[in-house]
């Protein structure tokens, strides 16, 4: 189980962030953002429902602050006893960030790239403080910022349709929203595997590995959600009670062997070493398929990812996470500055005709998944070869790496 921080935001400070998070969102251009998030008080609940499923349910800026607004809310209502967060569509919970979006005012210079990052980072910490109970029901696919939305509540849901990834490093980023404390707090060296290689987790294997806290089929999940809305005053232990009930109830492969369980010993060791280069060693020295085939999987991504990440979890192991999202933040920007964040972009989801920034999302795993494809089959420029700069690992120098983890004064996320 993934453990969790609580440390409630000082009122002023949140006060604040709140007025300012109304300006923009009525200033912002982007009215019909208003459906694709619907919040609704439900009983004794406030209920988030992610509502772009032609967009495998993605998320933009205005989303992210009118979710973060409305959980203040709710957190400070008094009537108001628990949040339940899920996504419309029967495809996904939430595939994560619109990344082609924030590309494009990467490379016209805008500040979407310091302020989507900065407000989703807020919004994580949000719900990992959060004093109400948090429920994420995630059903279908789960990738990238969609796990910052669940990870960091007390409670996920997953069910057969569940699909886990963080495949950051196949685009040139890092796995974040908090992937720096939640991965290397699971089971051995899961998180590192998980993290460096994009693998995917399905169904009960996402429970088993701990990124769920429970398992229930995905036609259960309205007969829960009005157990849940139904409770009368509930406390975190009578969600807990109720979200047990249903788990033990699901016999869905229960008895299947974790799909991790007879690579763990190897996953353990090879991914305990101490820099990328030596994780490299251990899977050639080991020479086996299992191994081989990791070697062939992680060759495809961004070297400067990987020995990023591979930090950025050591470092992780240890913060909090507040202080993990401030690193996070900083190697954003860090990724933001260089060249292969916009490489991978281009590479594993190509330019699309016709379709306005922000219209449209993006995420990957392992290069076989992308919103943008879902949405329109008319790309250009995406060959599935990413010309990596620096191309190997040896040309990414600590020296390097340290500027990225560099504080950036006043320009550092403020939690």
């Amino acid at each position: 189980m993934v453990l969790q921080v609580a440390r409630p935001l000082p009122r002023l400070k949140s006060f604040h962030r709140l007025q300012i998070i109304l300006q923009h969102l009525h200033m912002s251009k982007h009215t019909d953002s208003v459906h694709e998030v619907l919040l609704e008080k439900k009983g004794c609940a406030g209920v988030i429902t992610m509502n772009r499923p032609k967009a495998l349910n993605a998320f933009n800026l205005p989303m992210i602050q009118q979710i973060y607004l409305q959980l203040k809310t709710w957190e400070a209502d008094p009537e108001t006893f628990l949040i339940l967060i899920k996504g419309t569509g029967g495809k996904a919970f939430c595939a994560g960030g619109d990344i082609r979006a924030i590309a494009d005012a990467g490379k016209a210079g805008g500040r979407m790239t310091q302020d989507f990052f900065r407000e989703e980072y807020i919004l994580n910490n949000a719900i990992g403080t959060c004093q109400k109970p948090y429920v994420a029901l995630i059903d279908g696919i789960t990738m990238g910022g969609g796990v910052g939305l669940s990870i960091h509540g007390h409670f996920r849901v997953a069910t057969e349709k569940t699909l886990f990834a963080m495949p950051e490093t196949a685009i040139g980023l890092f796995p974040d929203v908090g992937g720096g404390y939640f991965l290397p707090r699971l089971s051995g060296k899961i998180g590192y595997y998980l993290a460096l290689t994009g693998f995917r987790l399905k169904g009960r294997d996402v429970q088993k590995a701990g990124i769920a806290t429970h398992f229930v089929e995905s036609e259960k999940l309205p007969a829960l959600e009005r157990d849940l809305t139904s409770l009368k005053s509930p406390s975190k232990e009578n969600v807990a009670e109720l979200l047990n009930s249903y788990h033990v109830k699901c016999k869905i492969d229960q008895e299947k062997q974790f799909i991790l369980d007879e690579h763990m010993e190897k996953i353990n060791s090879t991914f305990s070493a101490s820099s990328m280069e030596e994780i490299i060693q251990n899977l050639k020295k080991d020479g086996g398929p299992f191994a081989l085939k990791q070697l062939e999987t992680i060759s495809k991504m961004s070297p400067t990812s990987l020995k990023m990440t591979v930090r950025q979890l050591q470092e992780g192991a240890s913060m909090d996470l507040q202080n993990v999202l401030t690193m996070e933040y900083r190697l954003s920007q860090a990724c933001m500055r260089g060249h292969d964040f916009y490489e991978g972009v281009r590479a594993r989801c190509g330019m699309q005709k016709g379709l306005k920034s922000g219209t449209g999302s993006c995420r990957i795993a392992s290069g076989r998944l992308c919103a943008c494809s879902l949405q329109d089959p008319v790309l250009i420029d995406k060959d599935h070869a990413p010309k990596w700069k620096p191309a190997t690992l040896e040309e990414v120098t600590d020296e390097f790496l340290d500027s990225c983890f560099k504080s950036l004064g006043s320009n550092d996320l403020k939690l």
